[in-house]
């Protein structure tokens, strides 16, 4: 005997929204709901993980009870004006009620109900679909892999004068996620920091601890001045390694006021080739440009002391399994890995191609800089200088 298809109430519905939206997997949901995990993804990806608004009956529309009455008069054979007048009504709201549902002799108040919650469902076009100027515009910076958060920033400042060529930056999310609207393709997600199906929860957290490292005379980050804390010059480096498969390795550098980004080629994650890198790179900069670095606690970094002695740049070490205390590299991290997903071998790419990702970087509105851009910090602070 064929199983019948499962089924799953309005209210089935919205708790799955709210689990989801709590941090619970796909397994856990189903549990609560005695349901197999694929069909709670399925209940998710129509809308891309953001749960739907509820629906809400427009309060001048004819409610239950008054197609009820209007039934009820019909079969008394009152004339459209009486049952106007007895429900408060215009009668041409009355005789257009009637007339679309089977006439006089035979309207039904139940059918008339769920036909007008039918009508009501009629898809309506978007903000991206009414301009498709903007919504080219907005494909475009996508596939520059530029956030939804800084094309909104970008838009509000390059069209200050045009409010129909602005969005905002969680229309351009829903536009992608929920498929059913059919607004942007959902094959652009592969161009977001997270290459994800559908809107995750902030509360999914990814769990792994590594051991403490040692660091020979590794200067504390809580040892570093309140004016490096503070973000108030340039020249205040964070740090670390993007690691890729074959044991390929590259190193990332990006200063803590303007965001601007390097990205290192390296022979290896020794600290002999980390170190070498580093100081070919310092070594290129101007003097007020190399104030201070901040890594984690790799064993990469164990010549720390050389970098110091060679041009007076303190080093300091984050405490074990704290990522954030060096956040703005960790979220660089997190961009440059759109162009170099995990298990990418990175032996291929030259340094030449590394210094086009940098740009590109460089060249992104960014909203902790009021959409201006990392290079634009740089050319303005040399700017000053001359």
């Amino acid at each position: 005997m064929k199983q019948l298809k499962r089924t799953f109430t309005q209210d089935e519905r919205e708790l799955v929204f709210d689990l989801w939206k709590q941090g619970a997997g796909f397994s856990d949901i189903g549990r609560v709901i005695e349901a197999k995990p694929g069909s709670v993804f399925t209940i998710l990806k129509s809308s891309g993980g953001i749960k739907p608004p509820p629906r809400k009956r427009n309060i001048t529309h004819l409610t239950m009870r008054e197609r009820e009455e209007i039934r009820v008069a019909l079969s008394a054979k009152k004339s459209i004006r009486a049952i106007a007048e007895q429900l408060n009504r215009s009668p041409s709201t009355i005789s257009r009620e009637v007339s679309r549902n089977r006439g006089r002799r035979c309207y039904q108040a139940v059918d008339a109900d769920n036909r007008a919650k039918r009508m009501a469902k009629r898809p309506k076009l978007g903000l991206l679909q009414l301009h498709p100027e903007l919504k080219q515009l907005v494909l475009d910076k996508l596939q520059l892999k530029w956030s939804p958060e800084q094309i909104s920033g970008w838009l509000r400042v390059e069209y200050a004068r045009r409010k129909k060529m602005q969005v905002s930056h969680e229309t351009i999310y829903k536009s992608l996620y929920v498929r059913s609207k059919k607004i942007i393709h959902h094959s652009f997600c592969q161009h977001l920091r997270r290459k994800r199906p559908m809107r995750h929860s902030r509360f999914h957290s990814r769990k792994g601890d590594r051991g403490s490292i040692n660091i020979v005379n590794g200067v504390s980050i809580h040892e570093r001045s309140k004016h490096i804390d503070n973000r108030r010059s340039l020249g205040h480096w964070e740090g670390d390694l993007v690691s890729g498969s074959k044991n390929t390795h590259i190193a990332t550098l990006v200063d803590r006021k303007s965001r601007f980004t390097i990205i290192l080629k390296l022979v290896g994650k020794d600290a002999d080739s980390v170190n070498e890198a580093l100081c070919e790179t310092f070594s290129k900069m101007p003097a007020k440009y190399r104030q201070s670095l901040t890594w984690d606690r790799g064993m990469e970094l164990a010549k720390h002391s050389v970098i110091t002695e060679e041009f007076g740049m303190p080093v300091y070490f984050c405490d074990p399994q704290c990522p954030w205390q060096r956040g703005t590299n960790e979220n660089t991290n997190s961009l440059i890995r759109q162009y170099f997903p995990k298990k990418t071998d990175l032996s291929p790419h030259s340094q030449a191609r590394l210094n086009e990702v940098a740009t590109q970087l460089n060249e992104r509105p960014r909203k902790t800089l009021k959409f201006k851009t990392p290079s634009h910090m740089i050319e303005k602070s040399v700017a000053m200088i001359t």
